[in-house]
């Protein structure tokens, strides 16, 4: 009798293990890692990453802890329908100059992993980052608009980058 008992304890733990969820059973990130490119000290920027319900449940994020005082998170609060998406925005305070790599550990309701999730970039003091703002700003060309035009002379676009973002001038 107690053979059986014990087998049939070792069974039903067995399914019990292999019958957890994991964390790529049921979201999908659209990047593990954002890179917010080359920003000016002191000016706070924030990454979004993009998580996607794969499951047929509705997914909650539990928690999406920053494993340092210098980034501060917020995530979608309400559930997740399948298919749909939610985020978790990462804010980076950009206190210190120098490159930085800050983890996230996102929590999903029911699921026992805890999945890691990455923000970097590079942060400048203010002269570096004029500097470097006006050497790229040189190497960006213009692009010409395929759209018609309505006057006989096209429509010009500079592109430039500015903290980690591109942004677009029409002339």
């Amino acid at each position: 009798m107690k053979k059986i008992v014990l087998s049939l304890a070792i069974m039903t733990s067995s399914v019990i293990l292999f019958a957890q969820n994991k964390v790529a059973d049921v979201a999908k990130f659209a990047s593990e890692t954002i890179d917010l490119g080359k920003i000016k000290q002191g000016n706070p920027t924030k990454g979004t990453f993009t998580v996607t319900n794969i499951s047929n449940a509705p997914l909650i994020i539990e928690q999406a802890n920053p494993t340092c005082g210098c980034t501060i998170s917020d995530y979608t609060k309400e559930p997740i329908a399948a298919n749909k998406n939610g985020v978790i925005n990462a804010t980076y305070n950009a206190a210190n100059a120098g490159s930085f790599t800050k983890h996230l550990t996102v929590k999903f309701a029911g699921i026992d992993e805890v999945k890691s999730i990455t923000l970097t970039g590079e942060v400048l003091s203010a002269d570096d980052y004029a500097k470097w703002e006006a050497e790229n700003a040189t190497k960006v060309k213009p692009v010409v608009d395929q759209k018609p035009a309505v006057a006989a002379t096209p429509v010009v676009k500079k592109t430039k980058i500015k903290k980690g973002k591109v942004k677009t001038q029409t002339k």
